[in-house]
């Protein structure tokens, strides 16, 4: 329950962050931003990664692979669930589970999708780039 409450605490925190600041009175409205706030938790929510991904105009944020990211994701036309799985990675049976989140906007449309991989290299072998940060 505890680690629960740890993980919703910190998701909040980076969401907030993520988030921009209201404008003040009379001041001009700020650019909506258009990406997504990729993160990447380990098992019972005992660690968490957070950053956000720009790929229009061009690619930006703090990914370090943020060119590579987002032209795997519109191969997969904004889709991280379609992203194609490398078959050459060869990855062990250890469990120790990853969970990645995918929301905001990619190229105008709405994303919002999450899911457990078995470990991390899983999660390499079927995500790409997009959540090696």
């Amino acid at each position: 329950m505890r680690s629960s409450l740890v993980t919703a605490a910190a998701l909040f925190v980076l969401a907030a962050a993520a988030a921009p600041a209201a404008a003040a009175p009379g001041a001009e409205a700020p650019e909506h931003r258009r990406g997504l706030f990729l993160t990447v938790s380990g098992d019972s929510g005992t660690w968490i990664r957070g950053l956000e991904l720009t790929c229009a105009p061009k690619p930006s944020g703090h990914h370090p692979h943020a060119a590579r990211a987002c032209a795997e994701l519109d191969a997969a036309h904004g889709d991280p669930g379609a992203l194609p799985v490398a078959r050459d990675q060869l990855c062990t049976k250890e469990y120790a589970p990853v969970t990645v989140t995918a929301e905001g906007e990619f190229r105008g449309r709405p994303v919002a999708w999450h899911r457990t991989y078995a470990n991390a290299c899983e999660l390499g072998a079927s995500t790409g780039h997009v959540f090696r940060f």
